[in-house]
């Protein structure tokens, strides 16, 4: 079976984007605080190539010369690491309110009905973007496609290059009269396409990567739908050139927005002004930007802010250094703070230094004495991996072919014991922990290896959950010695000052996370790589988690949802075709696959996106779209049943208002009514 995470699968969905962005946001945010004291790595290790102080330690540039400076050497350092990403599952917690949100136009439900569905998210009551969102009366749908124009006879012309190649806008955003389901009809078409989110009447559309193409796909604008039929544009910001979304929250009635911007050169950087908010320039302050102590991969700026829906106004902002690379960089938001990740590959040259170190007998001290150099000099890295492959050259040239073979074969199986045995300290994510309100940091850490998504951060009780992979950062320096480390996974448990309490470790070795979730005080992961181990945690002790139970089974989960407590949802693949799964973890220690469905789909959106699934507890069905169309399932009495399939093509997503569910597809809108799953309405958009 190919190996592919869900990112890899259909790289369109940016929220992990989002995840992901804010995230390399997170750890350079502002770690103004000094650093305390860092937790001490597992038994039985000792720092390699990473330095856990300089990557948990954040501070503000002093001047614009000394951003230039860091630029300048942190560029080189993003070649050391490949990215990966997936999509993920919901998270729990009690929604919260503020006076801020009070403030905000109420949506008028007084005929509306009492039961609709919202966008399915990691936390409750913190909402995420999505091309789909309803107050229960209306729906608001995004879709936008690009349509080349054909060749005409315009070719030869100075301007055919304007003429033959124009990409056109079809689609936009419609508000759609959706209640009731036998009165249904497009109210108006707004043109402008994006993630929406809706807030009272105010709808805000955020433009994504797969909408940068669309007509004014560089703005974000907000919308009054009081009068769904007469929409009132009442602001928008516009990201200049290199700027793009990284992702977005609502919460308590304000919008949590992160913006990337490319250093494309640092020399012009500091001059850029990469917003124009209501009119008026936003510039980028050097000298405030955040920064980690450590050089890390950093080609771009990450800009977080509060947003005031009803105004558009920018009420508070935080920049950091980051990679742009967005599956190396993570957000994830509770109820009390958002948590920003960077990602940093390690030292290379100091990890080949360490490994002489402890197998001396392997090459000449001169050798060992310029890598010790080496290490401490103050140029880039990709000029240290330039003498690094100078040295190893010097080497080799010198050993006869005999020599040289027997060299090879020592150097790669010690270095693949080396790697085992120090595959975490090879490479850490930094974490900050932001104040949902201020927008300044609380604490920081730092957790060995590389995390998937948003959801392998968890909030609870005041503790911080995550999975990480472990031992994936090493390439390998020649001398035959190319294996990368042994893979394993772990998850850890940070307190509230973002030190680490305690840790489940060595989960699948050799193997990856493909999905994880938290639910309370139980852990859920899942690792792949020939078979689908499905582990269960028990997380009560934080100073004492550990592993309960194991489940291995073919394919794999790169969604995970919970049913009930002791009923979890998996939704992958097995042998290239879509794979559902239920789970059974009432025995933590003895998990069972209750039923397993296979659909003649080789791909759902919930590998790209979390937010194409909806669950009807009320009904005990579940959604997901496919290739070829819907489907509804039905998972009572412990097994899935397939009851209902929608055979339209691109089928985008589902809600629920009352009793009707509604299947929504790029050209047509199907409502079923979920007592008998008739068709009681059909509306082409």
């Amino acid at each position: 079976m190919d190996e592919k995470t869900n990112n890899e699968t259909n790289p369109k969905y940016i929220w992990a984007v989002l995840a992901a962005v804010i995230l390399v946001a997170g750890l350079i945010f502002l770690f103004q605080k000094s650093q305390k004291e860092k937790p001490a790595p597992p038994a039985g290790t000792k720092p390699t190539g990473v330095d856990k102080e300089k990557v948990s330690e954040i501070k503000k540039f002093g001047s614009i010369q000394e951003f230039k400076d860091y630029v300048a050497k942190a560029k080189s350092a993003s070649g050391y690491y490949g990215g990966r990403g997936g999509a993920g599952g919901p998270g729990l917690m009690e929604a919260q309110t503020s006076d801020s949100a009070k403030a905000l136009p109420a949506a008028d439900l007084s005929i509306a009905p009492g039961r609709v569905s919202e966008t399915n998210v990691q936390v409750a009551g913190i909402d995420e973007p999505d091309v789909v969102k309803t107050d229960g009366k209306e729906i608001f749908f995004s879709v936008a496609r690009p349509e080349i124009m054909p060749l005409d006879d315009t070719v030869g012309r100075s301007d055919e290059s304007r003429e033959l190649w124009p990409l056109r806008q079809t689609g936009g955003t419609k508000t759609i009269k959706a209640f009731p389901p036998t009165d249904m009809e497009v109210d108006y078409k707004i043109d402008k396409s994006g993630d929406l989110l809706l807030v009272g009447k105010m709808l805000v559309v955020i433009p994504t990567q797969r909408y940068y193409w669309a007509k004014d796909a560089n703005k974000i604008y907000g919308f009054d739908v009081t009068d769904p039929k007469n929409p009132k544009e009442l602001w928008n910001i516009e990201m200049k050139e290199a700027v793009s979304i990284a992702g977005a929250r609502l919460y308590n009635g304000k919008i949590y927005l992160a913006t990337k911007t490319d250093i494309i050169d640092e020399n012009k950087f500091c001059s850029m002004e990469p917003l124009i908010v209501k009119g008026r320039p936003f510039p980028i302050k050097c000298a405030e930007i955040y920064h980690p102590t450590a050089i890390v991969p950093a080609e771009a700026t990450y800009t977080a802010m509060i947003i005031n829906p009803l105004s558009g106004d920018i009420e508070k902002d935080i920049t950091f250094l980051g990679s742009s690379d967005y599956t190396s960089s993570v957000v994830y938001m509770s109820g009390n703070a958002l948590y920003l990740t960077y990602y940093y590959p390690g030292d290379q040259v100091k990890i080949l230094n360490s490994f002489f170190s402890e197998n001396k007998n392997l090459v000449p001290d001169w050798l060992v004495e310029k890598l010790g150099k080496l290490e401490g000099y103050d140029i880039s890295s990709s000029a240290k991996t330039t003498e690094v492959w100078n040295l190893i050259e010097r080497y080799q040239s010198s050993l006869s072919s005999d020599e040289r073979l027997k060299m090879e074969n020592e150097m790669e199986n010690r270095m693949t014991d080396f790697l085992k045995k120090h595959r975490r300290e090879l490479d850490s994510t930094g974490i900050a922990k932001i104040n949902a309100d201020s927008l300044s940091i609380d604490e920081a850490g730092t957790v060995p290896g590389k995390l998937l998504n948003q959801f392998s951060l968890d909030e609870y009780k005041g503790d911080l959950r995550v999975a990480t992979t472990v031992g994936e950062s090493f390439f390998g320096w020649g001398f035959g010695a190319g294996r990368a480390s042994e893979t394993a996974n772990d998850v850890y448990i940070l307190g509230s000052d973002m030190k680490i309490q305690g840790s489940v470790i060595d989960l699948g070795k050799g193997e990856r996370i493909y999905s994880a979730r938290f639910i309370e005080d139980k852990g859920y992961v899942v690792t792949f790589k020939q078979v689908d181990p499905f582990y269960v945690l028990d997380l009560k002790d934080p100073m004492n988690p550990k592993k309960t139970g194991e489940l291995k089974i073919p394919g794999y989960s790169s969604y995970l949802h919970p049913i009930t407590k002791d009923k979890i949802l998996g939704i992958g693949e097995e042998n290239n075709k879509v794979k559902v799964s239920l789970f059974d973890v009432s025995d933590p220690s003895d998990p069972t696959e209750l039923a397993k469905y296979n659909l003649d789909e080789y791909y759902s959106e919930i590998s790209a996106t979390h937010h194409a699934f909806l669950l009807d507890a009320k009904h005990e069905v579940f959604f997901l779209p496919g290739s070829k169309g819907g489907y509804v399932f039905s998972y009572g009495s412990d097994s899935l049943s397939l009851v209902k399939t929608v055979s339209e093509t691109a089928v985008k997503r589902a809600i629920y208002i009352d009793d009707y569910l509604y299947i929504i597809g790029e050209d047509k809108l199907i409502v079923l009514n979920e007592r008998n799953w008739e068709s009681v309405g059909e509306l082409d958009l």
